[in-house]
């Protein structure tokens, strides 16, 4: 066991109060927060922006209903870097038992007047923000200061009469791939997606949106992706690409089911739904 020393990135960071977004991936990690006031991280992922304190995201596939959210977060009082096995003993056989952690630990653990919700579902991982912007933020995007593109678009569709179906969700032999705006047309699908700057420059996740787009233009899709400078600045010209496409696809579907495999089953849910009408 050895103690993080404060570098002077660190204490530059301490006097902004950056905040560092985790995840609790299982209820156990909830209850050693809660019982030991503590939180570990991969040295192996550990991110290189220093932080003062940690808010803590706990996803809907472990926390259920009252998932999808940020309720906690805390200040960091202490670090040291431990291997797992000192964490676990008695889990000596587990595969990362050797491996070495960033242990912080806090002194209280506070709960946000009121809970950041994952309102447009987007994948949390390790994100940072400051700590003005947590005690104030009501969702995921206000929290990143991430402009609420995909709203944009689906308020702005909705309003020259073309009803988007949000986060559609499509299989491709097991693998799962979320539409952002989905529409259904007489003789196909479309698939909108917004991709906002931060999430969306990296090598990986472009090479990730590329094997997406590939995917569901075998599937039958016709894929527009709009930029978030393309949303902000020049948002006439991204509904008029829409138009052109959905008139290109014999216009908006009506609920009825048509032949193609996509339109039938979107036109299903969305009339399920109230969505297409």
């Amino acid at each position: 066991m050895r103690a993080a020393a404060p570098t002077r990135a660190i204490m530059g960071v301490m006097r902004r109060k950056t905040v560092l977004v985790a995840v609790l991936k299982t209820p156990r990690d909830l209850r050693i927060l809660r019982e030991r006031r503590r939180y570990r991280i991969p040295l192996s992922f550990l991110p290189r922006r220093p932080f003062t304190h940690i808010a803590f995201y706990e996803p809907r596939e472990t926390f259920g209903a009252r998932g999808k959210r940020i309720a906690r977060y805390a200040k960091v009082v202490k670090r040291e870097v431990r291997k797992r096995i000192e964490l676990f003993p008695r889990e000596r056989a587990h595969p990362r038992a050797h491996d070495e952690y960033l242990v912080c630990s806090f002194r209280a653990l506070r709960a946000l007047a009121t809970p950041i919700r994952n309102v447009i579902p987007r994948r949390v991982s390790f994100g940072f923000t400051d700590l003005k912007t947590l005690r104030s933020a009501t969702n995921i995007l206000e929290l990143y200061h991430i402009p609420p593109t995909e709203q944009m678009m689906e308020d702005e569709l909705r309003r020259i009469g073309v009803r988007p179906i949000p986060e559609y969700r499509v299989s491709e032999r097991g693998k799962r791939y979320r539409i952002d705006l989905a529409i259904a047309c007489a003789s196909g699908g479309i698939a909108v997606e917004c991709d906002n700057r931060k999430a969306h420059s990296g090598k990986l996740q472009r090479q990730k949106d590329r094997q997406k787009d590939a995917t569901l233009r075998k599937l039958g899709w016709r894929v527009i992706r709009l930029t978030e400078k393309d949303i902000l600045d020049n948002l006439d010209r991204c509904i008029a690409r829409i138009k052109k496409s959905v008139a290109f696809l014999g216009g908006r579907c009506c609920p009825e089911h048509g032949k193609t495999r996509v339109r039938c089953k979107m036109c299903q849910e969305a009339e399920d739904n109230g969505i297409c009408s």
